[in-house]
């Protein structure tokens, strides 16, 4: 009878994966031995594994080279990372190693690209593609950025106001983008994207501001899908709409030559995830490429903007189960040693799933539960309707220690969760750590951060004074 955990997953799916093992009954992610993780820092314990920000950029760039041969295109392909997805200088440092740009979002991102190209991080030539509502601080910031030399620094303009508050500040000649307006889901509350401008404004927006214009040159048009690049009418229907506009301005505008396909990458979320990268990239060139040849224009070079799919797969959160309620004659409550609102706060937000995995006893039997946070709140739970299905785990046994990990939280979930700030009941942030490679191949680890303390918060909130 296959009553073990370990027979449940191979029932499920298909198992071992390429970063998910097993040695005796302890879960490796990586090689990452995780209950020596756990053995060494406790839990609650954050870790990043660095390795994996670098291998999913040359991945994307293998695709996209091999696409680009496949369709003999004529543009180049450009790797970007936007920033929001975290903001951390080890992130950041590892992403640009791989000779990529960046994209930003709002004011102070520009304080870290001055930091970086003061480190040497950061190269003259690297493209910064500057998203977002701007408002005086950001126009500022990008003015002194472009006017310190900065000549790739390249301002998405998003509302009719932009040109004109930053032609104020910046000193001589600059190079634009336009984000389309793009139309949303039919889910969505609203029709049409608050960011960017209206697809059937676009042309008479370039004709009244830009054509003319003594000191701006229209180089990029940008288009973004909230729900990423998926294999779906919905995609495919956005994105011809958004190229008969490119070839459009491109016959009145010469110095139009690129295309920003920003909205990403989906990051495995699932044992079962699949998605076939190659194919959307090589499919999406196929398409430039026809419709540009139909109307006589060339090829734009590609940009695209990759958070998630650069940072998510590397981070991971491991927690101790410290308690089991039984609070009626159906639900189990596996009570964690922290909170899903303050650590993963999009399971708790948008209902994100993320993969959860026991860390050891995979060859015990196993039951069905719930898992609870420690906040006073009735909202911190992760269960079916954030996971894929029904959450399975070793059976609870106070003599026996259970830890569980959530699996490619790399992306979002500390600045939305507020690293180092206020938590929801004041429940600390956890530990942080770093994993990486030296030069033979080995594994190492360091702490990045501690677990908060009640002094940290303490001060924050006004009780102690510097």
């Amino acid at each position: 009878m296959n009553i073990k955990y370990i027979d449940l997953i191979h029932q499920s799916y298909y198992f071992p994966q390429e970063e998910f093992t097993l040695e005796d009954e302890n879960l490796r992610f990586h090689g990452i031995e995780l209950e020596k993780l756990v053995a060494q820092y406790g839990t609650p314990l954050k870790f990043t594994y660095l390795p994996k920000i670098s291998e999913n950029i040359q991945r994307a760039k293998g695709w996209f080279d091999n696409a680009i041969k496949k369709n003999d295109y004529k543009g180049k392909y450009h790797y970007c990372y936007c920033t929001k997805s975290s903001h951390f200088k080890h992130i950041l440092e590892e992403a640009l190693s791989n000779d990529i740009h960046i994209e930003t979002s709002s004011a102070f991102d520009i304080n870290i690209v001055e930091s970086l190209k003061e480190a040497g991080k950061i190269k003259p030539d690297t493209f910064v593609i500057c998203n977002g509502f701007k408002r005086a601080q950001y126009v500022e910031n990008i003015a002194r950025l472009i006017n310190s030399g900065h000549e790739n620094c390249i301002p998405i303009i998003d509302n009719y106001e932009e040109i004109s508050l930053l032609s104020e500040k910046i000193n001589g000649d600059y190079k634009i983008g336009i984000r389309i307006a793009s139309e949303e889901e039919p889910k969505f509350e609203f029709y049409t994207s608050r960011l960017g401008i209206g697809y059937r404004n676009i042309v008479p927006f370039y004709e009244d501001q830009i054509k003319g214009h003594e000191n701006v040159s229209l180089k990029m048009l940008h288009f973004f899908i909230n729900t990423g690049i998926r294999d779906n009418a919905y995609y495919w229907n956005e994105l011809s709409k958004c190229l008969k506009v490119y070839v459009r301005l491109k016959k009145i505008c010469p110095s139009l030559d690129s295309l920003n396909i920003g909205g990403g990458f989906p990051i495995k979320n699932s044992l079962a995830f699949e998605y076939d990268y190659a194919y959307m990239i090589e499919e999406i060139l196929n398409q430039i490429n026809a419709i540009c040849a139909e109307a006589d224009v060339p090829v734009p070079h590609i940009f695209t903007e990759f958070g998630s799919f650069t940072v998510g797969e590397s981070g991971g959160a491991i927690y101790q189960v410290l308690y089991q309620k039984q609070q009626n004659d159906r639900e189990k409550w596996n009570m964690i040693d922290s909170s899903f609102i303050t650590t993963l706060p999009d399971t708790w937000a948008i209902n994100k799933r993320f993969i959860m995995l026991p860390i050891n006893r995979w060859q015990d039997e196993y039951e069905r539960v719930l898992l609870g946070g420690l906040t006073c709140d009735s909202d911190d739970y992760y269960n079916s309707e954030q996971h894929m299905n029904a959450i399975y785990l070793p059976k609870f046994k106070k003599e026996k220690p259970l830890y569980i990990g959530f699996f490619n939280t790399g992306a979002y979930q500390e600045s939305i969760g507020g690293f180092g700030g206020l938590q929801h009941c004041l429940i600390p942030t956890p530990k942080h750590v770093l994993i990486q490679k030296d030069a033979a191949g080995n594994l190492t680890t360091s702490l990045f951060s501690q677990q908060q303390e009640a002094s940290e918060m303490l001060k924050i909130l006004g009780y102690e004074q510097e």
